[in-house]
């Protein structure tokens, strides 16, 4: 998956600064500090995490991604910045990045939350990343997390941080980070989020705003572009589907591959009229059906591919999805792919 380069632009700049050499870092990866200054290009999301952690590295800078942060603005989001930066209120700002923020990098969901600790009055803005395909890699949490909140420092003026999530443990000293958020930060939380006043979303953006710019970007971003985002329950299926008869396919294993607390996974399903247990089920349903009637592998086998208890439990789950039992879709399967062969003979 490719995103746009400009989501690192600056590093180069911080890496001379910390005595390092930008230009030839980037040109170890095949990038160059022309790709990260354009707003067009491109890179890969892979690519980019390896550039955090090889500087990281060489630099022997734990709080690498936090200084990242300082180092950007909005303006890195390119149009993006222009729509958000034109809103009315810092929460109308939040809800156009969560939109269009596909544009910039597709990797990334950006949301308005419920108070994970629910005291009344306070909401929460959780950075999630998506795509258990690509390595997790705490810098570039530190980072995008790290923007969000200066980000929303510049879009209200100036803004009240109650406490920060971090879903891994401190990468540097915990007063590092206390330091650069100005606020608590609570470590291995399973999420990414800064916690706020919910009045902090009705307030008024820090500087004038031009509604017909706001409109006029927004109709471009529209008309160029969507959004190939899945649906979290599309998320969970292939990643259910990637588990199945290698790792165990639970609830907490699939939400560590989606960097989402399960409590946080459950009602995201739930607002897709779904679950876990169904999508599991179906999963199952597909697999045991290609098995049986693609393959010869023996009952006792299937289930544990499908991690189903046993060859009887088995048959009671394939009698509830086919309302036969497993000898009859073999056989049945068989009997049509016979038919099939005769027509075609």
């Amino acid at each position: 998956m490719e995103i746009r380069a400009a989501a690192i632009r600056g590093i180069d700049r911080l890496i001379d600064d910390l005595g390092g050499d930008g230009a030839g870092l980037l040109a170890e990866f095949g990038v160059s500090p022309c790709d990260l200054d354009s707003d067009q290009g491109l890179l890969a999301a892979v690519t980019a995490g390896r550039i955090l952690r090889g500087a990281t590295k060489k630099l022997g800078c734990p709080d690498f991604g936090l200084r990242l942060a300082a180092y950007q603005d909005m303006s890195m989001l390119g149009p993006l910045a222009i729509a958000v930066g034109n809103c009315d209120t810092v929460g109308e700002g939040l809800d156009c990045a969560s939109r269009f923020l596909f544009v910039h990098n597709q990797g990334i969901r950006l949301s308005r939350e419920d108070d994970p600790e629910r005291y009344a009055g306070v909401g929460a803005v959780e950075y999630r990343m998506l795509h258990p395909d690509i390595p997790y890699e705490p810098q570039t949490i530190d980072a995008g997390l790290g923007l969000l909140h200066r980000n929303l420092i510049t879009m209200s003026g100036g803004y009240e941080l109650i406490a920060v999530y971090m879903p891994h443990p401190p990468l540097a000293e915990e007063s590092v980070y206390t330091e650069f958020f100005g606020a608590p930060v609570r470590f291995n939380a399973g999420r990414a989020l800064l916690r706020v006043p919910k009045t902090l979303f009705a307030q008024p953006m820090s500087t004038p705003v031009n509604p017909e710019l706001r409109r006029m970007v927004v109709e471009y971003l529209e008309a160029h572009y969507t959004d190939p985002r899945e649906s979290v329950a599309s998320e969970v299926r292939s990643a259910v589907s990637r588990a199945l008869g290698t790792v165990p396919a639970r609830i907490d294993t699939v939400s560590e591959w989606l960097h989402m607390h399960p409590r946080t996974l459950q009602r995201r399903l739930a607002e897709e009229s779904t679950s876990f247990q169904e999508i599991l089920d179906d999963v199952r349903k597909t697999a045991v059906h290609r098995l049986l009637t693609k393959t010869d592998m023996p009952f006792s086998q299937v289930a544990s591919l499908v991690e189903i208890a046993g060859q009887a439990s088995l048959t009671r789950a394939v009698r509830r999805w086919f309302g036969r039992t497993p000898t009859q879709v073999r056989r049945d399967a068989r009997k049509t792919s016979r038919s099939h062969g005769v027509v075609q003979g």
